[in-house]
């Protein structure tokens, strides 16, 4: 008898299941990323370009998350601004990232994969081409 009672009271804590969605998280994880210092932009390829052409701001772009019970993957495809030290750079996308996942929903992040797409050289040496052009 003891032990249903048991059994009950533990039955009784239970409220139901949460579940996170992917693209929560996906955007989440966007939005550290543009924390970073030395982020140029996402690399999002052919869907995360269509999306942006159609008028929305697509903020998980390049971001891929899969979630399983409790325990988050994260791959990110960014670009980086020209002349920083992509490693710390990479470094940096993954601690900001993980501790903002792991603050606001609770799940553990086991990985956070960052590939570098590219470079981006910023508006100076856009107004140095056009300056040549003149």
């Amino acid at each position: 008898m003891e032990k249903k009672e048991a059994d009950q009271l533990d039955n009784s804590k239970k409220q139901g299941t949460i579940k996170i969605s992917e693209d929560v998280v996906a955007t989440i994880a966007g939005l550290a990323a543009a924390e970073v210092s030395g982020v140029a932009g996402m690399s999002g390829g052919i869907t995360g370009d269509l999306v942006e052409k159609l008028g929305r701001k697509n903020i998980s772009k390049g971001i891929k998350a899969e979630v399983d019970e409790n325990e988050v993957t994260i791959d990110i495809s960014v670009i980086v601004e020209y002349g920083v030290n992509i490693h710390t750079v990479a470094v940096d996308l993954q601690n900001s990232i993980r501790n903002a996942i792991e603050n606001m929903t609770g799940l553990s992040v086991v990985n956070v994969n960052v590939n570098i797409q590219g470079l981006s050289f910023g508006s100076e040496n856009k107004e140095e081409d056009g300056q040549a052009n003149k």
